[in-house]
């Protein structure tokens, strides 16, 4: 598969990107757990270059290989915190917003909220919209997993 465009952003796009993951790093969120939220995401919306960076990504910041395979399966899988299972869920229901579906609904935002503060709750729905963002720009122009970033 080749992309259809070799660069959609522009500097001043790339610039405001930054500033989002500085603000999202700052939010005292701890990285595996947003590269969980990042993977399940583009799990869920087929990204594959998103999936490939994020278990790359994760990788770098210590994720086994066996916690990496599961995270399509977390629900059923024995290898994660309640912290993380509380993001995950977040991460699904704000991510699947189709036309009928629940959303976030108060029992997911007050089981997230029990393990996160209002500034890591911030940092991980930034993740969480910021990871949508780039799968939907992969879908568009097609974006081959591995190929660049």
């Amino acid at each position: 598969m080749e992309a259809r465009m070799k660069n959609v952003a522009n500097p001043d796009l790339i610039t405001a990107i930054q500033h989002l993951q500085k603000a999202i790093h700052a939010g005292g969120v701890d990285p595996l757990v947003l590269e969980l939220v990042h993977l399940r995401a583009s799990q869920i919306n087929g990204c594959s270059p998103c999936v490939f960076a994020g278990v790359q990504t994760a990788k770098k910041h210590g994720e086994t290989e066996e916690r990496l395979h599961n995270v399509v399966a977390w629900r059923e899988a024995p290898f994660f915190t309640e912290e993380e299972r509380a993001a995950l869920a977040l991460t699904e229901a704000a991510t699947r917003i189709q036309d009928g579906a629940p959303g976030v609904t108060d029992e997911i935002w007050d089981a997230a909220a029990d393990h996160f503060d209002e500034k890591q709750m911030s940092a991980i729905i930034l993740n969480i919209a910021l990871t949508n963002f780039f799968n939907r720009i992969n879908h568009t122009i097609r974006e081959p997993a591995g190929k660049t970033w």
